[in-house]
């Protein structure tokens, strides 16, 4: 051939082709296919030669050996992927004296190595003795194919034997780039003599391990077999079983319960019997690093002065009397008993009233860790008590991950939204619950992967709700009910002015300089452009309004943004919602105000009566459900077994169908509280006397005309409140219910305590 030559060249990762030997891989760089692709195009010849460093995947000339070796293409396979399974033929060694790039490919000018000759003695001897290595390594039953050592026992060229065996030989690309660009044959077949050498030594050192262990064990016992094997295994490595040996001492001083520390070291010991190989060692390997990352006994200490807890409390939530004062309770009865169980809470309340921050609040006012952990949505009772280490992909419930993230045995522990949990074939988390959440026995809590009971008794859990009717009553009767009502408009203010608006000016990138919301621009934000129990809307356009500033602030033309009264219209557009939105507008006839409870705080409902001719029928509309509808029955009956008191004709009631209809009628509505609301619609209905627009009422009615008491009393005053209604009818046995009313709304709402219909009639009917 002549001198030098051009091939395109093709780079290997972590592999050495060799003349005289065949080899298969696979291709799918672009510059290696489109090397292929020249190669098949000029007489399928390539110059293959190893990456420097294999990881690289977009590389230079730089990254590439020069030495290397020149292929015939044998055969081609297309695979998935527009990849290519090549095999090729070694021909000769060559250096490659210049490379360049073109057409998207390296073009390599070669060389080829052409072996240096020595003295045919020496060379003889090395080959000879090469040779003599080969038939002690198939006699060991080394880790040579029958075919390498067939081939490598018929060669009878130094070259083609030193090709072979550098192919055949399980050897590091180093060493094999080493033997490719080795120039003289003696030098060559001293390094394939060498590393004869070490594989035969390797061979044997397997065989005085399997010698050594067969000298000390009984042949019926298997396990004892084991044993003494990675014993002579770590006997040759020279570590005896050092990780073995930390793992025991990490165990016996980490100060596990007596039960915890046994189990930890009797996984330990099956772990020490196995092969690191093995699937399950892995399994225990993970098993003890989380026993060792729990914590046994570690903990936090508590605030020491109730003043410190309190004043963290006052800094970060404005109100919520009641969750102070339960926190400032425990901590008092925790200093002096030095320890006792602590209490389930459960924060009730609307969307937006501050459930989730005033638990991590308490966090801070303790000086104990916070970890929250959402409930929304679980279904599976696994997510709470784990699954068994048997399991593929097992692992702990998130009560046990929660306290390993925690750190410690006693922090506050939050369980988000748990009245949003449900169940499905898989079982009922709520039962896992039952166990977490009752004092008396989450000190011996059994998650099933740890399989030894972990002590719960010293964290504060939390569980917040939005209403209580969806969770269990086993579960409802461990937990400490605390309700969170919302707010009232001057709260909200306050709330506002202290919290809000310095973290949306900040959060917007806004100095406290240059934007001032005055304090009527915030009344007027709460009145006109939020409705909600809490105060998540109003947040919302809090941030709004900084957004706008940022705006202006940004062209650089004014200092300061100043929001008033007058301009709010500009950064929140037109009013939401009006103060008297809930309220009737005018006195009307067969239309009355009730007030309702919902999940999400109190609202207003209107009642629309109409009495049409007919036969006597009664329609009732408005998605009610089947406790609204008995009461309407009920206020229908009493009306009409009263109907000389109030001077209506007896005989009307079986010529007029009556029509009741509660609007939004999407929403559904149901409860008995909007009794007296129906009665009083529907006898303004029938005596054509108006109902008073100012005045809004609640209370369930009986057949005798008996006004009965009824729940969420506070709820439904903020409505009121919130709505400009001055008047509010109540049942009489709810007026000590009113000391939760706050202060602000009972001194202007005027609330009439009434204990029978007629009461009611007369306070709400004009002219009854």
């Amino acid at each position: 051939m002549p001198k030098f030559q051009d091939f395109p060249l093709l780079a290997l990762r972590g592999r050495v082709v060799f003349p005289n030997t065949t080899l298969s891989f696979d291709v799918g760089r672009v510059i290696s296919l489109t090397a292929v692709k020249y190669a098949t195009d000029n007489g399928s010849r390539l110059f293959v030669c190893a990456q420097k460093q294999s990881e690289k995947d977009d590389i230079t000339d730089e990254d590439i050996y020069t030495a290397g070796t020149v292929v015939k293409l044998r055969q081609i396979t297309r695979l998935p992927g527009n990849n290519l399974r090549l095999t090729v033929e070694g021909i000769f060694r060559a250096t490659a004296r210049q490379v360049r790039k073109e057409n998207g490919t390296f073009i390599a000018t070669v060389e080829e190595i052409v072996p240096v000759r020595g003295d045919p003695a020496l060379e003889e001897a090395y080959f000879r003795t090469s040779k003599e290595i080969l038939k002690d390594i198939t006699s060991t039953d080394g880790k040579l194919s029958k075919e390498a050592t067939a081939a490598l026992d018929k060669c009878s060229d130094p070259e083609e034997f030193a090709n072979l065996a550098a192919h055949h030989l399980q050897i590091k690309t180093a060493q094999k780039q080493e033997l490719l660009e080795c120039v003289r044959t003696v030098d060559r077949l001293k390094q394939v003599d060498k590393l004869l050498n070490d594989e035969l030594e390797i061979m044997r050192l397997e065989r005085k391990i399997n010698a050594a262990v067969r000298q000390n064990i009984d042949k019926n016992q298997k396990e004892y077999f084991l044993r003494e094997q990675l014993k002579a295994i770590h006997s040759e490595l020279g570590d005896d079983g050092e990780e073995l040996d930390e793992l025991e001492e990490k165990i016996k001083a980490k100060g596990m319960p007596d039960e915890a520390r046994e189990k930890a070291l009797k996984e330990l010991s099956r772990m020490s019997r196995m092969q690191t190989s093995s699937p399950d060692y892995n399994v225990l390997r993970v098993y003890l690093d989380w026993m060792l990352d729990l914590p046994w006994h570690e903990q936090t200490n508590d605030t020491e002065k109730l003043a410190d807890a309190v004043k963290v409390l006052e800094e970060e939530h404005y109100g919520l009397e009641k969750i102070k004062e339960r926190i400032t309770e425990y901590l008092a009865v925790l200093k002096r008993t030095g320890g006792m169980n602590a209490p389930i809470l459960c924060f009730v309340g609307p969307p937006g009233v501050g459930k989730t921050s005033i638990a991590s609040s308490v966090a801070r006012a303790l000086g104990r860790k916070f970890v929250r952990m959402s409930l929304g949505g679980v279904k599976d009772e696994a997510e709470i008590r784990g699954h068994r280490k048997t399991y593929v992909g097992s692992m702990p419930g998130r009560i046990i991950n929660g306290m390993k993230k925690a750190g410690s045995i006693n922090p506050v522990f939050l369980l988000d939204e748990i009245d949003k949990i449900s169940s499905d074939l898989r079982g009922d988390p709520a039962d896992a619950l039952l166990e977490v959440l009752d004092p008396a026995q989450n000190a011996t809590f059994l998650d099933r992967y740890l399989e030894v009971a972990y002590d719960l008794s010293k964290v504060l859990f939390i569980t917040t709700a939005n209403s209580l009717e969806t969770i269990p009553a086993p579960l409802l009767d461990r937990m400490e009910i605390i309700e969170l009502t919302g707010y009232t408009p001057e709260e909200k203010a306050e709330i506002a002015k202290r919290y809000l608006i310095p973290k949306k000016r900040e959060s917007n990138g806004l100095k406290a300089g240059e934007i001032a919301i005055s304090d009527r621009a915030v009344d007027a934000i709460i009145d006109g452009y939020t409705m909600e129990a809490g105060v998540r809307s109003l947040e919302r356009r809090i941030d709004a309004v900084c957004r706008k500033a940022a705006v202006k602030l940004a062209d650089g033309e004014i200092k300061k943004v100043s929001v008033t009264e007058r301009n709010l219209q500009d950064y929140l557009g037109a009013k939401r919602y009006e103060r008297d939105g809930g309220a009737l507008k005018n006195d009307e006839v067969g239309a009355a105000t009730g007030l309702a409870w919902t999940s999400v705080g109190g609202t207003t409902l209107t009642i629309e009566v109409s009495a049409m001719h007919g036969k006597g029928d009664i329609m009732l509309t408005g998605k009610l459900g089947d406790v609204m509808k008995e009461s309407a029955r009920a206020a229908i009956s009493y009306i009409r077994s009263n109907s000389a008191t109030y001077g209506i004709d007896s005989s009307v009631f079986e010529k007029t169908d009556i029509h009741i209809h509660v609007p939004e009628g999407a929403t559904p509505k149901d409860g008995p509280s909007a009794g007296i609301t129906m009665a009083t619609a529907i006898l303004s209905a029938f005596t054509k006397k108006s109902v008073k627009k100012s005045i809004a009422m609640t209370g369930e009615i009986t057949l005798r005309g008996k006004v009965l008491p009824i729940g969420g009393l506070k709820e439904k005053a903020l409505a009121a409140y919130r709505t400009g209604i001055r008047d509010v009818i109540i049942p009489a046995d709810n007026k000590k219910d009113l000391e939760e009313v706050p202060k602000s709304v009972r001194e202007s709402i005027n609330f009439i305590a009434v204990s029978d219909v007629d009461a009611v009639f007369r306070n709400a009917i004009n002219g009854i």
